[in-house]
């Protein structure tokens, strides 16, 4: 019969599993599938990297202050940023050290109370809020990959399920019969899709989020040292 012929070529061609239907689903569908695919190993390698960026940045942060906090002079601190490259505390600092050098030397020091001065804590502040702005970006470069990903995806994956039931109903005009058989490879079509779109953007929203956190915390830090540096500045350098 027929029927019974194509029923058993379905149930063939679904009876493998994940790799049946994949092997059975449109160039559409396929296309979607690499598209969604690209995506999610790229979000992984970026959500790998950052988890091993910001995880260094927050321990050689915490290190960092010890050091800073315990020293008496910038040079001491200077001298251990090279190790200590991943905290972006280091940025800040150095670029405050510099300021801080380059006034020392335009005054050549105040004779009267025989230490060195700085012109300008303006100019200062300017130079701190400056290298917090680059480090902040640097912390949150390649985040909007994640956040693109993670809005994007769902949408892919919903392109190729539209796409896969318009083909369901081909199938039903075709064969003048919307039977399960019929109407199977469209709907699974589709519905690899959409699980597929889901796959991909699930972890991408929940690593962006949790990255912006951490970020947020680390910028928070950065803030914090940029006052605290001041501060030693304006007590010590005015």
């Amino acid at each position: 019969m027929p029927w019974s012929t194509t029923a058993l070529a379905q149930t063939t061609a679904f009876s493998g599993g994940m790799g049946g239907l994949l092997s059975d689903v449109g160039w559409v569908a396929r296309v979607v599938l690499l598209v969604v695919l690209v995506l999610s190993l790229v979000s992984w390698a970026i959500i790998i990297y950052k988890f091993v960026v910001l995880r260094r940045a927050h321990s050689q942060s915490d290190t960092f202050l010890q050091v800073f906090r315990k020293s008496s002079k910038f040079s001491e601190v200077n001298s251990v940023c090279v190790q200590l490259r991943g905290s972006p505390l280091v940025g800040v600092f150095q670029a405050g050290y510099l300021e801080v050098n380059q006034q020392v030397r335009a005054t050549g020091g105040n004779p009267a109370q025989g230490k060195p001065t700085v012109k300008s804590l303006d100019s200062l502040s300017r130079s701190l809020i400056r290298a917090a702005t680059v480090e902040g970006t640097r912390l949150e470069r390649r985040l909007s990959f994640l956040a693109t990903t993670a809005s994007v995806s769902p949408f892919v994956g919903l392109f190729g399920t539209v796409w896969g039931i318009m083909d369901a109903f081909g199938d039903i005009g075709r064969a003048g019969s919307a039977n399960l058989v019929v109407v199977a490879p469209g709907i699974s079509e589709a519905l690899i899709t959409t699980a597929m779109g889901l796959l991909a953007a699930i972890p991408a929203a929940v690593f962006f989020n949790l990255f912006s956190s951490r970020i947020k915390v680390l910028n928070s830090m950065v803030d914090d040292f940029a006052l605290e540096f001041l501060n030693i500045v304006e007590r010590n350098f005015t």
